[in-house]
């Protein structure tokens, strides 16, 4: 018998997922599909051979939320976690709602977007600088994994599992700066940076810088220079940090002049908020 030019699978079980995944070794999750369809204009969309579609995995779609975590299943839509409202970190909610446009994020999935191949999409950028985990499922166990080692997994991730949970801790901040760079800004490379930090009586406590893009970039011990100085800084401070960050990022190859001068401007920005206005 021919086997058809498509076949899609709709699980209800990870037993019937996995079994299918199996079988068919080479079939493509399908969670909001926004990826898939991206840059067809076709009136029927070219689909993958086959295709393990995720929409009856209700496991996936459920929201829990404890006094230290908010977990999220991955097939969750992006405006489906915005629209929590309080009971979402308010930069999840910031990062989220600089992803596209609404009719998209009620497609688009946070496991699809944690999950894309060739750089790390919006979302991922905030996941790593909050330490959040993810869960990944397979066949005969679950895992749970850091988001900055499934940062560097993702690209060589051929083992057939699945995430199935993201844990954000819910942790307090005092302060956060967002800011999405997009490819006419940089040289044809979207990306984004996230500055978070608490205090406690007018002394860091805790600083977080990530950049997120083709690669993840933090420095934890660049973070560190700062923790346990008062606020509001002081300039010669704000100076020495911005410096060391400009030498740090010299020493990295896959970062351009240009996109280095972006980084530091953003990290500029964010300092001299602490030595302003804190």
């Amino acid at each position: 018998m021919d086997v058809p030019l498509n076949q899609v699978f709709f699980p209800s079980t990870f037993q019937e997922l996995f079994s299918a995944w199996e079988k068919f070794p080479n079939a493509v999750p399908f969670a909001g599909g926004t990826e898939i369809m991206r840059n067809q204009g076709r009136r029927i969309p070219k689909l993958p051979r086959d295709v393990l579609c995720l929409d009856k995995l209700d496991e996936l779609k459920r929201i829990t939320r404890t006094e230290r975590y908010l977990e999220i299943g991955a097939m969750v839509p992006l405006n489906d976690i915005i629209y929590l409202g309080k009971a979402v970190p308010d930069a999840l909610i910031c990062c989220l709602k600089n992803i596209a446009g609404p009719q998209v994020r009620n497609l688009a999935t946070i496991g699809g977007n944690l999950c894309y191949k060739h750089r790390r999409l919006n979302a991922f950028t905030l996941m790593v600088a909050l330490d959040a985990l993810f869960e990944l499922r397979s066949q005969y166990s679950a895992r749970w994994i850091s988001a900055s080692r499934f940062a560097s997994l993702v690209d060589h991730w051929d083992v057939r599992e699945i995430i199935s949970r993201i844990r954000v801790p819910l942790d307090q901040w005092d302060y956060f700066v967002y800011k999405k760079f997009s490819s006419q800004e940089t040289d044809n490379r979207d990306g984004a940076s996230i500055l978070i930090l608490r205090s406690e009586k007018n002394i860091l406590t805790d600083l977080r810088i990530v950049f997120a893009e083709r690669t993840i970039i933090r420095d934890k011990n660049l973070e560190s220079i700062l923790i346990g100085r008062s606020l509001p800084l002081t300039e010669k401070d704000a100076v020495n940090f911005v410096n060391h960050w400009s030498v740090y990022l010299s020493g990295i190859r896959e970062v351009s002049p240009l996109l280095r001068s972006i980084i530091l401007n953003f990290i500029k920005s964010g300092v001299s908020a602490l030595t302003d206005i804190w």
